[in-house]
């Protein structure tokens, strides 16, 4: 079994692959984007130690969304900016989580699917927080979409993280009643109600597919109110700190990383997925074609955001909402010179080390300028 990455899986089994299937054109964008990343293609430098010679050449990152290679200093370079929205209150992990059922219409119409599946978590959160059952009054929560399982599959779910209360008209915090936010069974109604009426929306606009007549239609909503829908909660974070190490887990992970991809084979892939809730491992092994068509279901349409913010942490509100909510709990801003200062001092920390001579631990200097090849890889589609 050869060691592989993603761009390793696609080179070796994806001419095969694109002799029989068509790629949309976000997914080939995606696809020669993943082949190109830190290679010849995009263009780089060389680098050579002052001390013994050593010289190395660095290529430049595709910055993709969906590569795995190129997710860690975006995640940082996010969470930094979130330092400053990060509330001194418990949060709540909720995960919204569409049945399997809808998984043909989702790949048929993902855009619309997601669009709706964001409107309809949001409206429930922010339906039930503005009763006074709960909080009364405005919360403050972000979503983060996710389409994947562990074997690649299409599960589609949207992880809400919600800060613990919500601000009232008159500047006041109010704090959840209980030790939770809202009842389980009370959520997923809601939810289910939402997502099914939005659906319904866009059936009777037609901005659905074609096979998705009425009747079909009928008979989907039959089932889809069939059974119980899927909204689980966590137990709350505490502190800032907590939080945004939590968030960092979720917002850039991309659907399959290359440390979780064993090895390829002459025909098939060998990836690690979840044995069971303990955390042990097994690996399991896909032929290379399968593994490629269960990647490409998790691209998500263009310039589609995956990651948004709502209540008082909305574009509109932020500013004016997340100063109110500071003065309310009695905390001063952040300073944004410290958040700086530690962000800058972390990148910088991170390249100090990559300089260094692995030989003789002196520090690489920049020899020479590589501009981009674009012949330089032939490996992806047209």
């Amino acid at each position: 079994m050869t060691p592989a990455g993603l761009a390793e899986v696609l080179s070796a089994f994806g001419p095969a692959y694109l002799a029989s299937h068509e790629l949309p054109r976000g997914a080939a964008k995606v696809w020669r984007a993943i082949l190109a990343c830190r290679t010849a293609t995009l263009g780089g430098h060389v680098e050579s130690c002052a001390d013994c010679g050593t010289s190395r050449h660095v290529y430049h990152s595709c910055r993709n969304r969906h590569c795995p290679r190129c997710q860690t200093r975006a995640k940082e370079t996010w969470l930094a900016a979130r330092r400053r929205e990060v509330l001194p209150v418990p949060y709540f992990h909720l995960v919204f989580t569409l049945p399997h059922a809808l998984n043909g219409l989702i790949g048929a119409a993902p855009r619309r699917l997601y669009e709706n599946l964001f409107a309809a978590a949001s409206a429930t959160l922010i339906e039930l927080a503005a009763s006074p059952r709960h909080l009364g009054e405005m919360p403050a929560f972000s979503l983060v979409l996710h389409t994947w399982k562990q074997d690649l599959g299409r599960h589609v779910h949207v992880h809400a993280l919600v800060a613990g209360g919500a601000l009232s008209d008159t500047g006041e915090w109010i704090s959840p009643k209980k030790g939770f936010l809202f009842p389980v069974r009370a959520l997923s109604k809601v939810f289910r109600g939402k997502f099914i009426a939005g659906l319904d929306d866009l059936c009777r606009q037609g901005y659905l597919p074609d096979f998705l007549n009425p009747l079909a239609w009928q008979n989907l909503k039959q089932d889809l109110y069939a059974h119980d829908w899927v909204v689980y909660a966590k137990q709350p974070l505490g502190g800032p700190q907590a939080v945004l190490d939590y968030l960092g887990r979720y917002t850039h992970r991309v659907a399959i990383s290359n440390e979780r991809i064993v090895g390829i084979t002459h025909d098939q892939v060998a990836f690690r997925v979840r044995a069971d809730s303990g955390g042990k491992k097994r690996v399991l092994r896909l032929a290379g074609s399968e593994f490629i068509a269960r990647f490409l279901l998790h691209v998500l349409p263009s310039g589609f955001k995956r990651i948004r913010h709502y209540g008082l942490l909305s574009p509109a509100r932020k500013k004016v909402g997340l100063a109110a909510a500071r003065s309310a709990l009695a905390v001063p801003p952040p300073e944004p010179a410290i958040i700086e200062s530690v962000t800058a001092f972390l990148h910088r920390v991170a390249r100090l080390a990559s300089m260094c001579c692995p030989h003789c631990g002196g520090q690489f200097r920049v020899a020479t300028t590589l501009l981009p090849q674009r012949g330089a890889t032939a490996r992806g589609p047209p």
